[in-house]
């Protein structure tokens, strides 16, 4: 047997690194001007880093390095001519003037873009003068959402770290294959309407393994989204996991085949919760499922509330949205008041396929109370409190 010539393995060694490193082009903003100071504008460099990832031919990594990078709004637009990782190794900062991120709605937006990977890393909205401003009901710009995907399809979104959003910490809009998972997502202080992860109109969204304590929802779940998968989320302190608001228009999409399952609630001001407005609608919920569920000291743990109607917007109306076929299966845990579950439905479509399993919630050591309006369903199990189904 021959011996293999040395000299010959590492020129082929060589050979082959070059053509795995060649294979994948990589942008790195602070090449293109960026500067990891916390203080210099950054965001014309991010804009030109993004234009170069956007159009290379060979998969891209767009590269934020270590350090604190500050970005006023930004457009990552596509379509790409391929695949795209953003690494994010540092954090990005808003500008300290709220005002700065002007009245787009919007921080950091990719918009139709597929077959995206954004990894790693911190956003820092920087939030608190803006609660402030909406909280004093002062004139405020329109409160900017810290991470949004619009008519994005193909995502992945892994070991992200939002915090102190002006309000949605992460939001989906017309978006189709996402997977969301490994985040952490923080609100503190007096923050109004910060939803932790915002879905509307999309499919085949999968959020696992998050950690989401804001003053809203941990996750909100809007109009026309479907096949949605949520599963092992802490959620707390916050509003709780909600289908809805629905039925804010006559004409609506509805929202079909949802689960959430495996996840704790913790001091939130309700836990698994449909709303929709009192109101004429065409919307409709159905194919929920809420199960293996651990409620700790929740203020409403169970919920479907049909006459949602902030303001006094919609007196003596109805709610046309249809609730159907939802489940409530495993869930225990502790109620902070004495009505642990809630079905509040509408008079004029009455919620019907309601099935409750295996449910065990206390209030101060001893069983809670149940509510039932316009509610018909079934019982299996154990079910503390007792059904009023």
């Amino acid at each position: 047997m021959k011996m293999v010539n040395l000299k010959n393995l590492c020129a082929l060694f060589v050979f082959f690194m070059a053509f795995f490193q060649s294979s994948n082009a990589a942008y790195n903003v602070v090449s293109y001007g960026a500067r990891p100071d916390g203080q210099t504008d950054s965001t014309q460099a991010f804009q030109r880093a993004w234009t170069a990832t956007c159009s290379s031919r060979l998969p891209a990594t767009f590269y934020v390095p270590g350090g604190k990078f500050l970005i006023r709004s930004v457009v990552f637009g596509g379509p790409c001519m391929n695949r795209i990782l953003v690494q994010i190794d540092g954090t990005l900062v808003a500008p300290s003037n709220y005002w700065n991120l002007g009245n787009s709605g919007f921080w950091i937006l990719f918009i139709q873009v597929t077959r995206l990977t954004v990894y790693g890393g911190t956003i820092d909205a920087r939030g608190a003068a803006f609660w402030a401003c909406k909280n004093a009901r002062s004139s405020c710009p329109i409160a900017a959402r810290s991470i949004s995907f619009v008519a994005s399809d193909n995502i992945l979104i892994s070991g992200l770290t939002s915090i102190d959003s002006q309000t949605m910490n992460v939001a989906l809009d017309g978006c189709n294959n996402v997977r969301i998972r490994n985040m952490k997502i923080i609100a503190s202080g007096q923050s109004p309407n910060t939803d932790g992860i915002h879905l509307q109109s999309s499919t085949g969204v999968t959020i696992t393994n998050c950690i989401i304590k804001t003053r809203d929802e941990c996750i909100s779940i809007g109009p026309g989204n479907k096949n949605l998968w949520i599963e092992h989320i802490a959620c707390g302190p916050g509003h709780g996991i909600s289908i809805g608001s629905l039925g804010n228009s006559l004409i609506e999409d509805g929202v079909n085949n949802v689960t959430v399952t495996n996840s704790i609630f913790t001091g939130t001001q309700n836990g698994v919760w449909i709303k929709t407005w009192g109101r004429p609608s065409n919307g409709f919920a159905t194919n929920i499922a809420f199960r293996n569920i651990i409620m700790r000291q929740v203020g409403n743990p169970i919920v479907i509330d049909q006459k949602y109607c902030p303001y006094n917007q919609c007196p003596t109306q109805s709610s046309g949205v249809k609730i159907s076929q939802v489940s409530y299966k495993n869930i225990i845990g502790t109620s902070a008041t004495p009505v642990a579950m809630t079905f509040n439905c509408s008079p004029s479509n009455p919620c019907t396929g309601i099935r409750l399993q295996d449910i065990r919630l206390t209030y101060m050591n001893s069983p809670a109370t149940s509510f039932c309006s316009n509610a018909h369903g079934s019982n299996s199990g154990v079910v503390i409190p007792r059904s009023c189904l």
